[in-house]
């Protein structure tokens, strides 16, 4: 994969690393001698897949290797009939896209008597090499040489798209939503469970994620590339989708590539989902970023987040795009005492919006009116989700009109959605699937069917007395400076008390020192072509940001600059957990 340039925003950016005795190789055609020598004169070749890996290109691509035995982790575990009722209890089946955060384990769904079987056939083989692979294959053994083949979570995403099912699963037909509803629950969490204790101990990481092109790097070169990554800033490589409510600012100006359609939402900062692509001297290893909260939690995001966060980024990047769209669904996000209760997470998704551009008419829709009947309003939104009549949003709901770089503070329990004509970064908290929409304009999704509407779970977390005057005074134009001299400007744009981030706006058009808080920080150029991250103590080389583009810095890079290379000002947003 080529490093490509939309205009100035770079839709596939490397991380270089310099890992000089890395042992690379692209195609089976180079990954088979590699594997070839590193079992020579061992028992067991261990390939530990991530549901979602094309185990039949796995298994073809190895072939070569003539093992005397092979086992097939997958065939241990629960039948599919089976591992799905297993399952039913936590997926919600009658909700089709909540889920409440599984507590399990993958070895919870495997027959340990039928394991305890494999392992003698395995000691009982004759002399010679036995490959054990697919999900759960370090269930049987550890392997003497060991493997993790991995796949990025948007590349199952779009799998899932094309027709693939779900791991273990009868349910072949699913829609997209449930696909990714139990990846999301159940699937990842199990295999993010074991891929953290098994990035430690591998001795070769199996990049899968393009189908014919799969690429492999010793473990040892892999981790060291993550331990670099984890002390310089870095981008991930972003994502774009379509939507019902999307618009054209992204496409125009990132030069996206046609897709007969709108792009909806970008996400450009959401490790859990947002992969990066390492590069050993001109060869890609693209992963998970996932992977570098799980091995480099401490570096990356400080030891003050990473005490109360553990292995999880806690902060969320993303772009909603409505600019000749039309308005995001009205919506509410869980108090925090109702996402632990009804979903085992730890916390909520707070938000924000950061107006990059709007329409001259640009608006949001933020809290209720003054004086609003709960009950009335309940009754409208019931009678427009029966299809009885349209809800009358402005009799209920504020709608304020926004400009580029007004800072629109959404604590959880506040109803909001961003109106047509803005183009939305939205900074919040990382639980980012838990979006209660309650009204969606009366119309159908791109599959032409209604989105899915939560009101039960709306009305009960909707906050009624953030009223007009309330949002008027603790939730827009809440911008403050702090200190600014005649080159630069420091501003404090929120959030609010209630949410844990801090967000601050950097303006120079010299050189701006930027203080650290002991948390990693997310930023993104929001005004001007480009800036430059720099370190006071040379700790990493310069990075070129361009606008609109976002990164992160790790606690462990240290202090850091922001210049304006050109002489013209630039905008940084910073986000941070606060202290």
């Amino acid at each position: 994969m080529e490093k490509v340039r939309s205009g100035n925003y770079v839709l596939y950016p490397h991380v270089e690393v310099n890992c000089p005795e890395a042992r690379l190789a692209e195609g089976f055609a180079q990954i088979m001698p590699m594997l070839r020598a590193a079992a020579e004169g061992k028992r067991v070749l261990t390939v530990e897949c991530y549901p979602g890996v094309d185990q039949q290109e796995l298994l073809e691509g190895l072939t070569g290797l003539e093992p005397v035995l092979v086992i097939h982790s997958d065939d241990l575990a629960f039948e599919p009939e089976k591992l799905d009722a297993a399952l039913e209890q936590d997926l919600l089946p009658k909700d089709p896209v909540f889920g409440i955060m599984t507590a399990r384990r993958l070895k919870d769904f495997f027959y340990e008597d039928k394991l305890a079987e494999v392992r003698r056939h395995i000691q009982e083989a004759p002399a010679g090499l036995v490959l054990v692979y697919g999900v759960g294959a370090t269930l049987v053994h550890p392997g003497d040489v060991q493997v993790v083949a991995d796949i990025t979570r948007w590349e199952i995403q779009l799998r899932y798209r094309r027709g693939m099912s779900n791991w273990r699963t009868a349910q072949t037909d699913l829609p997209k939503l449930k696909k990714y509803k139990r990846g999301f629950f159940a699937e990842w969490r199990w295999a993010d469970r074991e891929k953290d204790h098994l990035l430690n101990t591998i001795n070769f990481y199996l990049d899968m994620t393009t189908e014919g092109s799969p690429a492999m790097v010793d473990g040892a070169s892999y981790r060291e590339a993550l331990r670099q990554t984890a002390r310089r800033p870095f981008r991930m490589v972003p994502y774009f989708d379509p939507g019902v409510w999307g618009g054209h600012w992204m496409k125009d100006h990132f030069a996206l590539p046609e897709n007969g359609s709108n792009y909806a939402w970008s996400f450009d900062g959401v490790p859990e989902e947002n992969s990066l692509l390492l590069d050993f001297g001109g060869h890609l290893i693209q992963t998970p970023a996932l992977n570098l909260v799980l091995q480099q939690p401490r570096a990356l995001l400080g030891e003050r987040v990473h005490a109360r966060f553990g292995k999880e980024f806690p902060i969320r990047f993303d772009m909603l795009d409505t600019v000749g769209g039309q308005n995001l669904s009205l919506q509410v996000h869980p108090l925090t005492e109702y996402i632990q209760q009804n979903f085992h997470m730890n916390y909520t998704q707070d938000e924000s919006y950061y107006i990059l551009d709007a329409d001259e008419n640009a608006s949001v829709w933020l809290g209720v009116k003054e004086g609003v009947d709960p009950a009335a309003m309940e009754a409208d939104l019931r009678r427009a989700q029966a299809g009885e009549a349209l809800f009358p949003a402005e009799k209920y709901i504020n709608n304020f009109p926004v400009k580029k770089h007004d800072h629109v503070l959404i604590p959880a329990g506040t109803p909001h959605c961003s109106g047509a004509g803005t183009m939305v970064l939205e900074i919040s908290s990382t639980p980012y699937i838990f979006t209660f929409k309650m009204w969606d304009w009366g119309r159908l999704d791109l599959d032409g069917k209604p989105r899915p509407i939560h009101l039960d779970h709306g009305m009960a977390n909707i906050q009624w007395d953030r009223d007009t005057k309330w949002v008027s005074e603790n939730l827009i134009h809440q911008a403050r400076v702090l200190k600014q001299d005649e080159h630069t400007t420091l501003e404090r744009t929120g959030l609010h008390e209630r949410e844990f981030i801090d967000t601050f706006r950097i303006t120079t058009d010299r050189t701006a020192d930027m203080p650290r808080n002991g948390s990693v920080h997310v930023l993104n150029l929001v005004d001007g072509e480009r800036a430059l991250l720099t370190s006071p103590s040379g700790a990493f080389a310069p990075m070129e940001l361009h606008y609109g583009e976002t990164c992160i810095l790790p606690q462990a890079a240290g202090d850091y600059r922001i210049e304006a290379p050109d002489g013209a000002p630039v905008k940084v947003i910073a986000a941070c957990v606060r202290g």
